[in-house]
């Protein structure tokens, strides 16, 4: 329970880091805009910042964090060394990439989605860097330190739930766009004041919450059966990868809440497609367990 008490400070310390250090983190982009450095950052508001500068207060407090809970080894945080990785990335892409291309194959045949007259190729770029990057980031902190830590409570399910409810209010948390259209020193605040707005809409928090609580459900699932953060991180690739390039390919000229909303990744449809992902997924370990015995 004291471990739970100091995760729970320390995401508190997160969010107000990052409150802080979001306006400067802004001010220093649009310095760089003046002077023709980095201009690209001028399609990014100030929420964007915010998120930003939350991921850099939760890499600047982990260390102290991991100090006060004795974690020294990832002996600790029950993961263990996987010889197999390599495997296990490929399986877990493979895994979520391929009912995700089979629901877009399909939606792109119906009037929801059409093929853009021009595709934003350097978007999809975008997109092919944070499937390289942002699993290993999100797995570390979640499915590896939070839950690492949660699991020494003894009550697996308890930190199952706790974790992916975690993930799912991380990231379907987001206030309105230009919600500072002046910023200021208290600007990160007035974002964190105005980020539940989404649960005042119960169809959005079916549409997105539910799926992306059954997201963090089978990562932390697919991290538990392997001790090791390898498949998780194959299946958060393939879910970001797919979905990043396909909303940069493809048009959405409809949305049917709470069927499914603005991407690939929110709605009752995708809810069915995880499911599926996790089916194999559960398929595919039982089989490698047989041959293993």
């Amino acid at each position: 329970m004291k471990d739970a008490v100091r995760l729970l400070v320390y995401l508190l310390a997160t969010v107000l880091l990052g409150a802080l250090l979001a306006p400067p983190l802004f001010w220093s982009a649009q310095w760089l805009i003046a002077h023709d450095w980095l201009t690209f950052l001028k399609r990014f508001d100030f929420e964007t910042f915010f998120h930003r500068s939350l991921l850099v207060a939760a890499l600047i407090l982990v260390w102290p964090l991991a100090r006060s809970l004795s974690v020294r080894s990832r002996s600790d945080l029950q993961i263990e060394p996987n010889p197999h990785w390599r495997r296990d990335v490929v399986a877990g892409f493979i895994a979520s990439a391929v009912p995700l291309l089979c629901c877009a194959a399909i939606l792109l045949a119906t009037p929801i989605f059409s093929i853009r007259n021009i595709i934003d190729w350097s978007g999809a770029g975008k997109a092919v860097a944070a499937a390289a990057v942002v699993p290993f980031i999100e797995e570390t902190f979640f499915r590896g330190l939070v839950l690492g830590i949660l699991l020494k409570s003894g009550r697996r399910y308890f930190a199952v739930f706790a974790t992916s409810a975690l993930y799912s209010i991380v990231h379907f948390l987001k206030a309105p766009d230009h919600t500072s259209t002046v910023v200021t020193w208290m600007s990160g605040f007035n974002s964190i004041a105005h980020a539940f707005v989404q649960f005042t809409d119960p169809i959005l928090v079916v549409a997105g919450f539910t799926t992306l609580f059954l997201i963090g459900w089978i990562l932390a699932d697919a991290r538990l059966r392997t001790r090791s953060l390898w498949l998780p991180i194959g299946l958060h690739a393939g879910w970001i990868l797919t979905a990043g390039v396909f909303n940069k390919m493809a048009r959405h000229d409809a949305i049917i809440l709470p069927w499914l909303g603005k991407n690939l990744l929110m709605g009752i449809i995708p809810l069915a497609v995880a499911g599926i992902t996790w089916l194999i997924i559960r398929f595919w370990l039982r089989n490698r367990n047989a041959e293993r015995t």
